[in-house]
């Protein structure tokens, strides 16, 4: 049986794993690889960060994702078909590792970040 996701240990599991499957994507592997060229000792921490803030509430996260984004957007243009490769990555990883309340709720947050960041990035373009 799968556990819950309950600590920064369990947050630590879903991103690397999630981003393990990024970086071999056909879809989204090469905006991470070949756009943003990502130093992942750098990038890892941070997602940590971001996601035990959004689902544990640990609050030590510090950025605002959305500039990031839409900075990336101007380099190369983020279709709905990336943000759908990302969600479906991040809920298959959730999946094979994860069961319970939090893991749903971070498949539907995740979700709702989606929507947002595409309508955003459509009003700024």
């Amino acid at each position: 049986m799968k556990k819950d996701i309950t600590s920064r240990e369990d947050i630590i599991v879903l991103v690397q794993s999630f981003y393990d499957k990024i970086k071999q994507d056909q879809t989204i592997g090469y905006i991470f690889n070949q756009i943003v060229k990502v130093d992942w000792d750098e990038h890892l921490p941070v997602m940590y960060d971001f996601w035990d803030t959004v689902l544990l509430g640990k609050r030590t996260y510090k950025g605002n994702p959305m500039i990031k984004h839409m900075q990336l957007n101007k380099k190369e243009s983020l279709t709905p078909a990336h943000f759908n490769a990302w969600l479906m990555i991040w809920q298959d990883t959730i999946n094979q590792h994860f069961e319970g309340k939090i893991a749903e709720q971070a498949k539907d947050k995740a979700d709702v970040m989606k929507q947002l960041m595409m309508e955003k990035l459509k009003q700024f373009t």
